[in-house]
This record gives structure tokens, C-alpha cells and sequence, in this order.
């Protein structure tokens, strides 16, 4: 009997011992409130919230999958205002113990953090900077991206645009740095695809284009025989008010009008309505390319423990850049990470505020291996080493 009771003592320490050999998955999610902006419509300011909740969405996600697999998805949220608080808070959650980020910040707070010898050490997944230098010149061995880089936006929207014959482009730039960004990926897929340029003017920022749009903007545009008004206005300071108001009627495309993105809205196929109202359930608000882009990171990271069964961030790393490793993310297409530059592979919506138009890539653009590397920077095109 004595012996017996011993046993059975032994059989229910290691029942327990095998109920708490839980897989424990720890993420740390960093983000950075968006900067006030000069912009003239502040209809629908950006979430304040923008990145966090897709990132929750995804933790929950996670959970429901690992609760059958004995693992446990956890997020440590931080959230800084100023670009000079990024790096000290991600090495005070690399000091607890965290070693794979999900960074929704600015693109001068991710180039403080990339240079940590911290961030080194650690997985990086960028969810905030659309900066293609980060996937090229200046990009990082540790990091990921899933927010799409300003070379795959102006790639799936020239597409369209080449499509359907709409070559002749007059482009009109704003007057912030990122707005030259935006023109110049807008320039090179212009070049790669075979659109033209026949006209760039630089809006100079100094009227209230609110009372001045039905004025100002027709005399901006008149004289350019052109098949599109391209714009580069990131923050909205003016591209707005250039739709409907043109010398000829004309449709806007680029920042405004039709535009392309890794998320929007207007995205109901594959399952994503499903998604959206998920999101909206949680959020009280719909879901914008950030969110999407911090989910993705956070799904990719619950796939990859799913697949190999563990929390390192080194193998975890290794698996997500692997050919083995494919993200079902609601794109109608199996995602993936490029092994030269880490950005995630993945089709682009192109749409207009109500109205979802198209995704690339688009049909006939061809590549040797997948059609989706028509989007941003293929292996021969980077620079990353």
C-alpha cells in the first residue's frame, strides 16, 4: 500500500510537472505617439493608439492557438512621446529580460535603437518606419520589417497605373523631407515600370489651401498635357484639395486619391472582413496599416514558436528567415520574409478612401521566382549586406 501511495504521488507530480511545462513566449511592444502635424485636414487625425491594439489583436491570436499548445503569449507595452525617450526605453526592457521587439516608432528613434548593441542581441521586427534605407544602406541583420517600405508602395501603385496605360505622370511634391522620399520612390518605380514624368512642381506650403484650393490649384495645373496628377504629400498638408479641382479633369494618385497600402479598410477578401471586425470589436476604431503591420510581426512570431516549439529569440529568428516559414495574413497568399533585407513579401492594396480598386502585383509583371519581389527591392537591387 505504502508503496502504491508513493507511486501514485510520483504519477501526480508529474502530471503537474507536465501541466506547467508551458512554452512562455515573451514580446516586448515599443511605440512612439504620433508627432503633431502641420496638416490643413485634420478630418481623421492618426489613432494615438495605432500599432498597440493590432499588436494586442495578435497576442490574443496567438493565445487562442497556444492554449492547445502548452504556450503563452505575453506583451510588455511601452509607449514614448519624444524620439530622444525610444532607445532608453528599449534598453530598460532589454534590461528585464526582453529580447524580441515589435517597434512602432519614428524612423530617427529606429536608426538610435539599431545602433544598441542591445538591438544586436536581440529580434527586431520594424512596424512604423516606411524608410527604405533601413532595407538597404542602413539595415540590420536583427531586423525584420513588416510595414511595406516606400519602394513597395510606389512599385504597387505604378503598377496600376502602367496597367491601365496612365503613363504620362505631372508630379507635385510637398515641402518635408519625407515628401522628397515619397518622390523618389515614386521616380524610381516610375523609371523601373516605364511611366514619365512630364512635369514636377513643389507645393511651397505658404497659403491656406482651404480657402485657396478652388483658386490656386487650377493655375498649378494648367499648361501639362498629363494622364495623372501624381502627389507627395505624406502629412496631408495639401493633396487633399487637388482632387476635383484641377485645370483638367484628371485623377489624382500617390499620398492621395488612389493610393497604395499594405492596409486599409476597404480590404474585405480572404477572410480580412473577418479580421477588420475582429479588430474593431477591440479597438473601437477600424484597423490602419500599422496595426496590420504590428499584428503581422506578432502573428509571424506565434507561427514560428508554433512551428519549431521555442522561445529563443535567435532560433525563432533563424526559422522566420528560413524558406519553411509562411504567414497566412488574410492577402490571399502565403507570406514570407526576404533573406537580404528582411522585409516581408506581401501584396499591396491599391484603393481610394471607399473603394478598394486593386492589389498588386499586378498581372504580367513577371519575376524568375515569386511576382510579389516586383514590390520593393529584389536581392540584385539592395544594397544590404
Amino acid at each position: 500500500m505504502k508503496r502504491f501511495a508513493l507511486l501514485l504521488i510520483a504519477a501526480i507530480a508529474m502530471l503537474t510537472g507536465a501541466a506547467r511545462a508551458e512554452l512562455v513566449i515573451d514580446i516586448a511592444y515599443l511605440g512612439q505617439k504620433p508627432a503633431k502635424t502641420k496638416a490643413l485636414s485634420n478630418l481623421e487625425p492618426p489613432p494615438k493608439d495605432g500599432g498597440l491594439q493590432g499588436a494586442r489583436l495578435a497576442i490574443k491570436d496567438n493565445n487562442t492557438t497556444g492554449r492547445f499548445l502548452k504556450q503563452k503569449f505575453n506583451l510588455a507595452e511601452k509607449v514614448v512621446r519624444k524620439t530622444k525617450d525610444a532607445a532608453p526605453a528599449f534598453q530598460a526592457l532589454y534590461d528585464k529580460g526582453l529580447r524580441t521587439f515589435v517597434l512602432n516608432v519614428s524612423a530617427a528613434a529606429l536608426d538610435q535603437i539599431r545602433k544598441l548593441p542591445s538591438a544586436e542581441e536581440s529580434l527586431l521586427f520594424n512596424a512604423g518606419a516606411l524608410d527604405n534605407r533601413f532595407r538597404n544602406s542602413d539595415c540590420s541583420r536583427s531586423m525584420l520589417h513588416t510595414l511595406p517600405s516606400r519602394a513597395m508602395l510606389a512599385d504597387a501603385l505604378t503598377q496600376y497605373l502602367v496597367k491601365k496605360r496612365w503613363k504620362n505622370w505631372f508630379m507635385i511634391v510637398g515641402p518635408e523631407a519625407k515628401d522628397q522620399l515619397a518622390a523618389s520612390a515614386l521616380k524610381r518605380a516610375a523609371k523601373r515600370f516605364g511611366a514619365k514624368i512630364v512635369a514636377e512642381k513643389t507645393w511651397d506650403g505658404a497659403k491656406d489651401v482651404r480657402r485657396t484650393a478652388q483658386a490656386e490649384v487650377p493655375l498649378l495645373t494648367q499648361g501639362v498635357d498629363y494622364d495623372v496628377l501624381v502627389v507627395a504629400d505624406e502629412d496631408g498638408l495639401f493633396g487633399e484639395y487637388l482632387m476635383y479641382r484641377t485645370w483638367k479633369p484628371q485623377i489624382v494618385a500617390g499620398t492621395q486619391g488612389l493610393f497604395a497600402t499594405g492596409w486599409f479598410w476597404t480590404i474585405e477578401q480572404w477572410g480580412a472582413a473577418q479580421l477588420q471586425r475582429r479588430f474593431k470589436r477591440l479597438a473601437k476604431r477600424r484597423m490602419t496599416d500599422k496595426d496590420y503591420a504590428a499584428w503581422a510581426a506578432v502573428r509571424s512570431i506565434g507561427e514560428a514558436a508554433t512551428r519549431i516549439k521555442s522561445a529563443s529569440h535567435d532560433e525563432l529568428s533563424k526559422f522566420i528567415r528560413s524558406d519553411a516559414f509562411q504567414l497566412a495574413a488574410f492577402k490571399g497568399r502565403k507570406l514570407s520574409y526576404r533573406g537580404w533585407n528582411g522585409q516581408l513579401r506581401q501584396p499591396i492594396a491599391v484603393t481610394a478612401a471607399r473603394s478598394l480598386v486593386s492589389y498588386s502585383p499586378q498581372e504580367g509583371f513577371l519575376h524568375q521566382h515569386t511576382d510579389l519581389n516586383t514590390l520593393g527591392f529584389d536581392r540584385p537591387e539592395s544594397t544590404c549586406k
